[in-house]
């Protein structure tokens, strides 16, 4: 048994020679939803060192920037540095796809770490809020992912599994749905919670921690039924691509955690 793939047309909207993929609104309604969302986190509590709404409408460039760069670069180094070695101009050819969400990840922190620097705020607060929003972009983003039929799971016998038009003709793992629920909506489901104690809140860096170490678990477990990248394909003993760049990740998390619960209270302002 296996589920028909909806026949979903990748471009939204076509005018002319004009055409709007459902990837770029998802890109869109990820920063706009993101931004106001950080708009109403602010409002929360009165920590004197928060980021006010200034900071976060100022910082929304910034961020677009971070992941579109950090997201480009991440895939051409990560996914496919054979190609782009040989063909450097595809590089610049964003509407052929290729995007990294560990290479976004890194583009974010370092946005984050310039921004809070030159604005002289602290970016642990920052990165807090932008680590709350940053679920809403994965779940529009992964959805995408499916409509496009991309990045689809391995072959399965279970019954909700989905024949992909370029997955061949063996039903599919759908794990590009597993991924917007995991990595989406309940990562964003767990930092809501959180972000509404306020012995949380007055622990910076403790939600970006949450953050960090919850995608790399739910990314991690997603990549058991997600199937490997053609070029790529299994490193060592099994182990995907994604696995290994998310152990980096558990790591840092881990970390942010520790410090956050140790010096509540007690980080300054980044300068």
């Amino acid at each position: 048994m296996a589920l028909d793939f909806p026949n979903i047309d990748p471009v939204a909207i076509a005018i002319g020679p004009l055409a709007v993929r459902w990837y770029a609104l998802a890109y869109v309604a990820g920063f706009l939803l993101g931004w106001q969302y950080c708009l109403h986190l602010v409002g929360l509590g009165k920590e004197g060192d928060r980021p006010n709404k200034t900071d976060i409408d100022d910082y929304l460039p910034w961020a677009i920037l971070g992941v579109i760069l950090g997201g480009r670069i991440g895939y051409v180094l990560f996914y496919q540095s054979g190609l782009y070695l040989h063909h450097p101009l595809e590089i610049f050819k964003l509407w052929h796809g290729g995007m990294s969400y560990h290479g976004g990840v890194i583009g974010v922190v370092t946005s984050l770490l310039i921004y809070a620097r030159a604005r002289k705020i602290n970016v642990f607060r920052l990165a807090d809020l932008a680590s709350c929003a940053a679920p809403i972009g994965i779940f529009f983003g992964r959805i995408t992912n499916f409509i496009n039929g991309e990045l689809f799971g391995r072959v399965t016998d279970v019954s909700w599994g989905v024949v992909f038009p370029h997955g061949g003709p063996l039903p599919r793992h759908p794990s590009q749905i597993y991924e917007s629920v995991m990595e989406g909506l309940a990562l964003f489901t767990i930092l809501a919670i959180l972000v509404h104690r306020k012995e949380i809140r007055e622990r910076p860096g403790l939600l970006s921690g949450v953050f960090l170490l919850g995608y790399a678990i739910f990314r991690s477990i997603a990549e058991l039924f997600r199937e490997p990248d053609e070029q790529i394909g299994f490193l060592w003993g099994g182990v995907s691509m994604g696995q290994v760049l998310s152990a980096p990740m558990v790591l840092a998390g881990i970390a942010l955690i520790t410090y956050a619960w140790r010096h509540g209270g007690k980080a300054r302002s980044a300068s």
